[in-house]
C-alpha cells in the first residue's frame, strides 16, 4: 500500500489533475492520495492558498471580501468546467468559503487558518469528483472525521499522538481515499494548519498511520538535487538519501520536502520517493533510514535567508552557572525559538529568524539581557543566510572543512558563523544573505565539480 501526496503545481489546473488521475490508476497501490491547494499555473501566475489569505486579510482589515473571494470562486469555477464537474460541487465551494469568511474574528489566527485551509479542501473534492467521473472510484475524506487531531497552533500545528490510531482506520477503506492535506482540527472542533507546505507532513502523518509500504511525494521536479538548480543549473540529481541527511537539506532550503514531514516516516521506517508528476516514469529519489556511507560523502549543499544572530559577550560567562539557562529562559519568555546557539568561553550567539525578532521585540529582548544578565556587550546583525554542507560520509572524510572555507575564501565570501553538529553529518556556515548564491556555486564547484 503507498500513499500519495501531490503538490499545488501538479494540481493547478484541469490538465494537471487529469495526469495526477493517471498516476494513480497505473498502480493500484495507490490507495490513498494527499493533496495541496491548486499552485501556479505559470510564473506569474498566484497560488490558491495565497488568493486565500489575501480573503482573510481583506475580512479581517474591511469587514468583507467579495472580489479576493469572487478569484478563489472563479478559479476553482474554471478546474470544474474543464472537468466536466458537477455545477452543485462549485455551488457548495461558494457557499462554504462564505461562510468561513463570515465566522468569527475574534481570534485572527484561528480565522485565517480556517480561511486558507480552504484550498485543500476544496481541492480534495474536485479531485475526488474527478476521479469518479473517470471511473476510478474515490471518496473525498474530512481530517476531522478521520481523527486528524492537532495541537491548538494555529498556523504552526503538530499532530497528536492519538491521531494515529484514529487514521489507522484508512487502510481499509474500499477504492481511492482523498485526503485534504495542511490542516486539521483540534480537540475543541477548530480548523488549524501546519507550517506552510505542511501537506507534505499530512501525507507522512497518513503514511505512518496506515503502516505504508512507501510514501510518495509527487512535486514538479524529477528529483532532488545536490544544490538548487536555480541556482547552480548543472547540479547533480542524487538517487538515494538517508533520513538525516533529507532533514539537514529541507530544513536549510531544500523546499521540494518539508523537513517536519521527516518525522512521521523514521518513527513508521517508511521509505520516502519523491517523484515528478509530469515525469512519473523518472525514478526520482529515494529517502530511506540509512545506506552505506563513503569517504568524502557530501550528498548536498543548501541555503535559506532570513536569518539574524543575538551576539553577546560578558567577561567570565564561563563560570557563571546557569548563564545559558537564563539567556534561553528569556528568549522562551519572549515567545522566540531558536535555531542554533554556537558559543565562546566569553560570548555566545543564539541564531533566530528574522521574521519572528522583529525591531520592538529586539529593543525589548536586548534589554532584558542587558539588565538581567549584566552582559557586557550585546548586538543584533540581520541579513544573514546559512549554508548546510550536507554527507553521511562526512565524518568519515578529513579535510572537508578546509575544502569548504578555501572556497569560500576564494569567491571573496566571508564568514560570520561556522558550525558542525555533534552527529557530524553536516557544517553549517554563516554569510551574508548578499553573498548566498555566490557562496552555494563555490561549494558546489569545491564538492561537485572538482
Amino acid at each position: 500500500m503507498k500513499v500519495a501526496k501531490f503538490g499545488g503545481t501538479s494540481l493547478a489546473d484541469a490538465g494537471q489533475i487529469l495526469k495526477v488521475l493517471e498516476i494513480v490508476r497505473a498502480d493500484p497501490d495507490r490507495r490513498i492520495v494527499v493533496v495541496s491547494a491548486p499552485g501556479k499555473r505559470s510564473k506569474d501566475d498566484t497560488k490558491v492558498t495565497d488568493l486565500l489569505i489575501a480573503c482573510a486579510k481583506a475580512a479581517l482589515a474591511r469587514g468583507e471580501a467579495e472580489a479576493e473571494l469572487a478569484l478563489v470562486v472563479h478559479r476553482f469555477a474554471e478546474i470544474g468546467r474543464e472537468l466536466d464537474l458537477p455545477a452543485a460541487l462549485l455551488t457548495d465551494i461558494e457557499q462554504d468559503l462564505r461562510g468561513r469568511l463570515a465566522a468569527d474574528r475574534s481570534h485572527k489566527g484561528l480565522f485565517t487558518d480556517a480561511v486558507k485551509a480552504a484550498g485543500e479542501d476544496y481541492s480534495a473534492r474536485c479531485v475526488a469528483a474527478a476521479f469518479t467521473r473517470k471511473g476510478v472510484p474515490a471518496t473525498y475524506t474530512c481530517p476531522r472525521e478521520a481523527g486528524m487531531v492537532l495541537s491548538d497552533e494555529p498556523g504552526n500545528a503538530q499532530v497528536l499522538p492519538e491521531s494515529y490510531d484514529k487514521l489507522a482506520a484508512l487502510r481499509d477503506r474500499p477504492g481511492v481515499t482523498i485526503f485534504p492535506g495542511f490542516f486539521g482540527y483540534t480537540k475543541a472542533g477548530r480548523i488549524v494548519t501546519f507550517p506552510r507546505g505542511g501537506s507534505d507532513i499530512t501525507g507522512a502523518i497518513l503514511a505512518a498511520a496506515v503502516k505504508a509500504d512507501a510514501y510518495e511525494n509527487f512535486t514538479d521536479v524529477d528529483s532532488v538535487y545536490s544544490a538548487d538548480p536555480r541556482i547552480v543549473p548543472d547540479a547533480r540529481p542524487i538517487e538515494l538519501l538517508t533520513y538525516r541527511e533529507m532533514r539537514e537539506l529541507a530544513y536549510s532550503g531544500f523546499g521540494v520536502f518539508h523537513d517536519e514531514a521527516i518525522l512521521p516516516a523514521v518513527h513508521a521506517n517508511i521509505p520516502i520517493n519523491i517523484r515528478n508528476t509530469n515525469r512519473p516514469s523518472a525514478p526520482g529519489t529515494m529517502v530511506v533510514p540509512e545506506r552505506p556511507a563513503h569517504t568524502g560523502g557530501v550528498v548536498g549543499i543548501s541555503s535559506s535567508d532570513g536569518f539574524c544572530t543575538l551576539f553577546l559577550s560578558k567577561y567570565l560567562m564561563n563560570r557563571e552557572i546557569g548563564f545559558g539557562r537564563r539567556l534561553l529562559q528569556i528568549l522562551e519568555e519572549e515567545g522566540l525559538s531558536y535555531e542554533h546557539a554556537p558559543s565562546g568561553i566569553d560570548n555566545t550567539s543564539v541564531i533566530l529568524r528574522d521574521h519572528q525578532f522583529s525591531p520592538e521585540k529586539e529593543r525589548h529582548v536586548v534589554g532584558r539581557i542587558q539588565k538581567e544578565l549584566a552582559a557586557d556587550d550585546v548586538e543584533v546583525e540581520r541579513g544573514l543566510a546559512l549554508l548546510m554542507v550536507v554527507g553521511e560520509g562526512m565524518r568519515y572524510t578529513v579535510g572537508l572543512a578546509s575544502r569548504a572555507t578555501q572556497a569560500l575564501a576564494g569567491a571573496g565570501v566571508n564568514i560570520e558563523m561556522m558550525n558542525q553538529g555533534s552527529s557530524e553529518i553536516s557544517m553549517m556556515f554563516g554569510v551574508k544573505a548578499e553573498d548566498r548564491k555566490k557562496a552555494i556555486k563555490a561549494l558546489y564547484h569545491a564538492f561537485f565539480a572538482a
